[in-house]
């Protein structure tokens, strides 16, 4: 009898431990992992949803219904680039354990209940893409439509194309070049320039590829594991294919500078290009020589020097546009 007893306690005490390992039970930490698995540092990416707004001479106090226009644009754009970011999490719970540092994330490290992610997925893409399609029918642009491209684009790229070479690269510039057309899309610009769609794709592509670097860097003889594509790249090529998009890029902003319709006419937009020039090649010695590059946001958020030289140029350019 009491044996039976026993084993009635041992089955109750089981019982309860599964439900203290439920995602009700803790609902706050779910939340604080969901939170941080939509990675709001990342974010920052989404600024080039203002591109439009700066370029084309808008960023004036009497463009308040354009500068909130973009500011919509932004905060949907954070919520859809989000909803990615679980989703990539999802997808790679087991690489990222072999991972040293994506091991802490929520999901991976277990802090974040995968059925939460997944609601929380369906909860911020299904709102974001709702409140985007009536806003469209406000504004009558095309916002909508860009986020939608964008998602489909991005599930593409979870599903099959992170595992394509050369094109996983190309996948993650086109989503910076959709967060500059979702800012052109809202406003009505008159001087925005295409050339800064050239240099924003070139930009991405440079950091992208910077981020595969230190990848194949970090991991070594294991990089394969964390993520089978890196087997399809070495050093050598992305350096050769840094190298390729530095020069496109340094160069299809010199050619915006003074060739693009809008601009002052004595060419003054000239000054900023050694502020862009200093910037690449910051980021290049951060890459190489600090064996950094696999967090972008996190370089510009901790790097003095580059933060300073990203001030100056935009002080520049608003100059240049403005006064």
């Amino acid at each position: 009898m009491m044996k039976n007893n026993t084993g009635e306690i041992g089955d109750w005490r089981l019982e309860i431990g599964k439900i203290s390992q439920s995602p009700i039970s803790n609902l706050h930490q779910n939340v604080l992992g969901l939170l941080q698995t939509m990675r709001p540092r990342q974010w920052l990416k989404n600024g080039f949803v203002f591109a439009a707004l700066l370029f084309d001479g808008k960023l004036r106090f009497s463009e308040f219904e354009s500068i909130g226009r973009v500011l919509i644009a932004f905060i949907l754009f954070c919520l859809i680039s989000s909803t990615v970011y679980i989703m990539n999490d999802l997808m790679d719970i087991e690489s990222d354990r072999q991972h040293p540092r994506k091991r802490q994330r929520p999901l991976p490290s277990g802090r974040l209940h995968p059925q939460v992610a997944r609601i929380g997925f369906l909860a911020l893409a299904i709102g974001s893409m709702a409140v985007s399609f009536w806003l469209d029918g406000l504004w009558l642009t095309k916002l909508s439509w860009i986020l939608l491209v964008y998602l489909v684009a991005q599930v593409a790229y979870t599903f099959h194309f992170k595992q394509v070479v050369l094109l996983d690269v190309a996948f993650i510039a086109a989503g910076f070049v959709l967060r500059v057309a979702a800012g052109v899309a809202v406003i009505q610009v008159a001087r925005f320039s295409p050339w800064l769609y050239v240099c924003t794709g070139l930009l991405a592509l440079f950091m992208a590829l910077g981020k595969r670097r230190h990848e194949l860097v970090l991991l070594g003889n294991g990089a394969g594991g964390h993520r089978a594509i890196l087997e399809e790249y070495t050093i050598d090529l992305i350096d050769r294919l840094m190298s390729i998009v530095t020069t496109g890029a340094l160069v299809a902003y010199g050619l915006y500078t003074f060739m693009a319709d809008g601009l002052p006419a004595n060419h003054t937009m000239m000054l900023t290009i050694p502020f862009v020039l200093y910037g690449m090649f910051r980021w290049l010695y951060l890459i190489h020589v600090k064996q950094e590059g696999g967090a972008p946001e996190e370089m510009v958020l901790r790097d003095r020097p580059l933060q300073i030289d990203l001030l100056l140029w935009l002080i520049v350019v608003f100059l240049v546009l403005y006064v």
